[in-house]
């Protein structure tokens, strides 16, 4: 396995069935943005020195954005939970325990939900960290250079890869849009407020600290 600054996927069974069925199942796109999610994740939790379980890690890493997949896409539920159902059926078929399936479950349906998962487990923290820091560039400055270098080495972000990954959201979503109702306080603040200027996903993302 390949190590960045110590941090390795875990060698074992359960992650090396998880790669595949991730591999066969995502686009190249996706698969690689889930790998560094899964290497940013870990990194920021050794910087700042949290205990997590590296398999769960990976596993709610690896499964984040299998919603966004026609395969495992449902009609009326959230893409992110639709993503969650497919971590846990897979882990069930493992005899994973319970409480390690909640976590990786809570982890993968929380993590478009900013300011929530970093007051919760490490598992459910690292996630989000590692999803934020890929698609958004949170606490890009906080990374060493040749870390993040090595990371996107491993695991390339194509030359356009924020207007991919919005394409590949909406993509997953458009079937569906009605799930995506946003947050309500944000809603209520726009109601009542008019000089409130709402923030906008997409632009944090082409104005995030990485390139392309």
């Amino acid at each position: 396995m390949t190590a960045i600054d110590g941090i390795t996927v875990p060698d074992s069974k359960l992650c090396r069935e998880i790669t595949e069925l991730v591999r066969d199942t995502e686009s190249t796109l996706l698969f690689n943005h889930s790998n560094r999610v899964y290497y940013f994740g870990a990194l920021t939790g050794r910087r700042r020195g949290l205990n997590f379980d590296r398999e769960l890690l990976y596993a709610g890493a690896m499964f984040h954005d299998m919603g966004l997949t026609s395969k495992h896409s449902s009609q009326m539920e959230r893409f992110e939970v639709d993503s969650a159902n497919a971590a846990r059926d897979f882990l069930r078929g493992r005899g994973v325990a319970p409480s390690d399936i909640e976590l990786v479950w809570t982890a993968i349906a929380l993590h478009t939900t900013p300011g929530i998962p970093v007051h919760m487990h490490p598992v459910v923290a690292l996630v989000t960290a590692g999803v934020e820091m890929d698609v958004l560039g949170i606490a890009y400055e906080e990374f060493q250079h040749v870390n993040r270098d090595e990371v996107v080495t491993l695991f390339p972000r194509p030359p356009q890869f924020k207007e991919e990954i919005i394409q590949a959201f909406y993509d997953g979503n458009k079937h569906k849009a009605e799930t995506t109702f946003g947050n309500v306080n944000a809603d209520v603040i726009a109601d009542k407020d008019p000089h409130f200027h709402r923030g906008n996903f997409c632009d944090v993302i082409r104005s995030s600290r990485w390139p392309g």
